[in-house]
């Protein structure tokens, strides 16, 4: 087969220059400007990496990496191997070295390598020989130091290294290419990548080359960081949005706009799709592309016991305090919100069986977590618990041994963690949240949601924690402008624990409708100018400062609205506790008069107004007069009272008058008592009238009351009735759960059983479904059929096998359409012989729900049975060689005797006769 040409991209000058410098980059800390490419490859990858370097041209602008798994004892022949195949300078890597584009970097014998600004860094492993981990943890720094631009390949290898460091780089939106499974020599390493859904591009090995180099060709770039984006590209993302929206039902508006465009701009490059118009037209005409990319932008990348130092405090400290403020046997209520495929979530658990390890007995307490994540894919996949035999290099030794049980090539969580956990799809922006909870982790998600959706979702965290409750975030999130809610505990570690003051606001309603958010539209500034001067304004100015009377506006309860004018000689603030009512602010010589005014006001709305109320002091004696007015217009301010204060000269501050007509003081007291007696005689009055239309208020509220209370004890009588009713099915419920525990048990048991006796017969047994996909299968059928624990619910005809039987689907689907037995005997390319029975699967009642096939190993029969064969075919010749040669003996022997009768010479006959015959004789 030809190998398909590729051409290389022209590389730019500007990163050519650029990187013919290595002083200038070890001077700055920014990355290259060119790709760095990570390889990993292990068992059978020195072929694989031939194959793909062979199609690299020497002039691609490409850095390459390989990491591969190297005996440490052995010096390493890597490099010189690969430069046979290619023109690239290929060397083995040294600490601090800078990468240079055009060069293959080979990693060295018992060292680990990392990359911090374009320098690769050589560490000596920690791990034992046996659990290291070298290309997870290049792929890695490779992540952190390259973001976006990092692309990570994974070749032909055993086990599954590389598979925690490629969910790093597809975190940072890189790009992910492996070798087809099939075309590799050993497909466990890239199948892992494969099933995590953590592949874009999937070829044999001298295909990938040429597909990384047309990705770096077209890949696209939808803004510049410093500058706004165009209104028809802005227009287009939110086309991609309405499309994501109509095919997934979830709204992406409030996503972060700079991860937006990261997401899309990768799918661009991977389908060489150069301006996202001609992408926004690709997702209309292909739905699969919208899956794709909805998943993308969900980014469900997480690990065990993620920032390590945040979990260490929540063991030590966080978990065990909060424990100890609870009753004892309290079951605290966790919620994991965006747990993606669990990881975090049974973190939290072990740390909480951990955390109680430290607490005494007598204050144990137990925990119910409620994990969600908006992806149904991941939750399916968290509820299974099994994960793969890399997170080792995240989970401690004993943490494994404790908290999980090893099932072929991974480690599945323990029936313990496992029941500790509720896996739930949940939207958390448009789905009511969880409430009374002790702990709330939200560590993945927050950092890819928009400023304005953050500031809404703090307070409602705040809302669903009971008090002291403890909030988990993520390293690169922080509160913001709701840190007033929660006090930090660990704010290095992002802990914090909720306030026990109130909330100033209602928990927030996030709208559930569409709306564009249009805020990186720049509108064009517009010119200011300074305003016209208006005399009127500057005329009504002067006359409300000199001649319009101090006012209050207040409400029906006499809380102050709004104040015009100087009031401080009429009103002053209480002592104590800030209090806004005018009743209470009110100058003792005005408070009376000011209180019968509102009440009158209230009964009969229009004006009250008060003459001559004396204020100040004896040697400064001051009148004012008093209006109150209900307001009925304009509309807005219908219901509130006006209150005006208008200040009345004195007899001393009028001037002197002539000596007859001034008053004598006892006149002048004595007018003041009357006043005050009639004031004191209105004041009974209102009160008695307010009195009597209380009274008759309580009479029809007593009325109320007492139907209120008919209708209650009622309500009572069936309450008690409900409840017993709920005691009783309570008690049922209670003996059905105790019966579905025990069926479970024996279920567990017989589940058990079942498997062991599957083991022990040694017969391989495939069961499928009535679409011949994998349903289950033992241990033995791993050794004819290439089968791994992820194909179950693959079909049957997808997976290769030894034998030599190509009839095995159509058979079982015979078997299905007919309901009758079917056996055979095949033999496989390695010399086997197998008898091979169709089964119809029977249900409990009698349902056929797919095909029993079974592998019987006659090898043993089989070779006695053709050597008896030829034994007996050799027999038979011999013995028909023997009846050949007997028969020839004979035809031989006949031949003599009638060959010698006829010889024999005639005699005459003597005389005499016979008796002379007889004498001669």
């Amino acid at each position: 087969m030809k190998k398909p040409r590729v051409i290389a991209p022209r590389r730019r000058p500007i990163a050519v220059g650029a990187l013919k410098s290595p002083l200038a980059v070890g001077r700055h800390s920014s990355p290259p400007s060119f790709p760095i490419i990570g390889i990993g490859a292990s068992a059978g990858g020195l072929d694989a990496l031939e194959q793909f370097l062979r199609q690299v041209p020497p002039q691609c602008g490409m850095a390459f990496v390989v990491v591969q798994r190297l005996d440490p004892t052995q010096k390493g022949m890597m490099p010189e191997l690969l430069q046979r195949i290619t023109r690239m300078k290929v060397m083995q890597a040294k600490d601090r070295a800078v990468v240079q584009p055009d060069c293959v970097y080979v990693i060295p014998p018992n060292k680990d390598m990392s990359l911090l600004h374009g320098r690769l860094h050589l560490l000596v492993p920690s791990a034992p020989r046996g659990l290291r981990l070298p290309i997870d943890f290049f792929f890695r720094s490779l992540a952190a130091d390259q973001h976006e631009h990092s692309v990570g390949v994974i070749l032909s290898g055993m086990g599954s290294d590389g598979t925690l460091g490629l969910k790093a780089i597809k975190e940072k939106a890189g790009v992910v290419l492996v070798q087809d499974p099939r075309s590799a020599k050993f497909d466990a390493m890239p199948r892992s990548v494969i099933d995590a859904g953590l592949a874009d591009f999937v070829a044999p090995a001298e295909e990938l080359a040429a597909k990384l180099i047309l990705y770096q060709r077209h890949l696209p770039r939808i803004r510049q960081p410093d500058l706004p984006l165009e209104a028809k590209t802005l227009s287009a993302l939110e086309k991609v949005v309405i499309l994501l929206r109509a095919q997934s039902g979830h709204d992406f508006t409030l996503y972060r706009r700079s991860t937006l465009h990261r997401r899309i701009e990768r799918r661009m490059g991977i389908h060489q799709i150069g301006r996202i118009s001609a992408y926004v037209r690709y997702l209309q005409d292909n739905p699969h592309e919208l899956g794709i990319l909805f998943k993308e932008l969900l980014i469900g990348v997480t690990s065990f016991f993620r920032d390590p130092a945040a979990w260490d405090y929540l063991a030590r400290k966080a978990l065990p305090a909060l424990a100890s403020r609870r009753t004892p046997g309290t079951k605290l209520r966790a919620w994991v919100a965006g747990c993606s495929t669990g990881e975090e979530v049974y973190s939290l658990a072990m740390v909480f069986k951990e955390a109680m390890g430290m607490v005494k007995p007598i204050r144990q307490v137990t925990l119910q977590i409620y994990a969600t994540d908006l992806d149904r894919d991941a939750i399916d996949r968290a509820r299974q618990g099994f994960f793969p035999e890399n997170i080792a290099a995240d989970v401690s030794p004993e943490r494994l041994a404790r908290f999980f049980v090893k099932e072929g090539a991974g480690y599945r969580v323990s029936k313990e963690i496992r029941a500790m956990v509720v896996f739930a799809v949940q939207n958390l922006i448009m789905d009511p949240p969880f409430t009374k909870l002790d702990i709330l982790s939200c560590r993945n998600l927050l950092i890819y949601l928009a400023p304005e959706l953050q500031k809404k979702l703090i307070p409602m965290f705040h809302y669903s924690l009971n008090p002291g409750g403890l909030l988990f975030l993520g390293s690169a999130t922080s509160l913001g402008a709701a840190s007033r809610l929660f006090a930090p505990l660990a704010s290095k570690e992002r802990i914090f624990r909720r306030n026990e003051s109130p909330m100033t606001s209602a928990p927030p309603e996030l709208p559930p409708v569409f709306v564009p958010v249009m805020a990186n539209r720049m509108e064009a500034p517009c010119p200011t100018q300074p305003p016209v001067v208006s005399l009127q304004s500057l005329a009504e100015q002067v006359l409300h400062e000199a001649f319009v009377p101090p006012a209050v506006l207040v409400n029906d309860q006499g809380d102050i609205l709004y104040v015009s004018g100087r009031t401080g000689r009429y009103l002053e603030p209480a002592a104590g506790k800030a209090n806004w009512n005018i009743l209470a602010m009110a100058r003792d010589a005005l408070r009376y008069h000011l209180s019968s005014a509102l009440h009158k006001v209230k009964r009969e709305s229009g004006t009250v107004s008060v003459h001559g109320i004396r204020i100040g002091t004896d040697t400064d004696p001051k009148l004012v007069d008093l209006t109150v007015r209900a307001l009925q217009e304009p509309k807005a301010l219908r219901g509130m009272v006006l209150i005006v204060f208008i200040d009345v000269a004195t007899a001393a501050e009028s001037g002197p008058k002539p000596r007859a007509e001034k008053v004598p003081q006892r006149n002048a007291r004595l007018a003041e008592l009357e006043r005050e007696l009639q004031h004191a005689h209105e004041e009974v009055q209102a009160n008695r009238e307010e009195m009597q239309s209380s009274q008759e208020e309580l009479k029809s509220a007593n009325e109320e009351l007492q139907s209120t209370n008919e209708e209650l004890q009622s309500t009572n009588e069936e309450l008690t009735t409900s409840k017993e009713e709920l005691q009783s099915l309570n008690e049922e419920l209670q003996t059905v759960n105790a019966e579905l525990q025990s069926k479970l048990e024996e279920l567990s048991g017989t589940n058990n059983d079942m498997k062991n006796l599957l083991n022990s017969t040694d017969i391989a047994t495939v069961f499928l479904d009535n679409d011949l996909q994998v349903r289950r299968f033992t241990p033995k059928a791993k050794t004819i059929i290439k089968l791994i624990p992820g194909d179950e619910g693959r079909p049957i005809t997808d997976l290769a096998s030894d034998l030599v039987y190509p009839e095995l689907a159509d058979d079982a689907r015979h078997v299905l359409q007919t309901l009758v037995a079917m056996e055979k005997t095949v033999t496989t390319r390695d010399g086997r012989w197998f008898t091979v029975r169709h089964l119809p699967y029977r249900t409990t009642d009698n349902r056929i729900d797919g095909v029993v096939i079974t592998f019987a190993d006659v090898t043993h029969a089989k070779n006695v049975e053709i050597g008896l064969q030829t034994e007996h075919r050799e027999m038979k010749v011999h013995a028909t060689a023997q009846a050949l040669k007997m028969e020839d003996a004979k035809h031989r022997l006949q031949s003599e005797i009638e060959g010698r009768k006829g010889q024999a010479p005639r005699r005459k006959p003597a005389p005499g006769g016979r008796t002379a015959e007889r004498g001669e004789s």
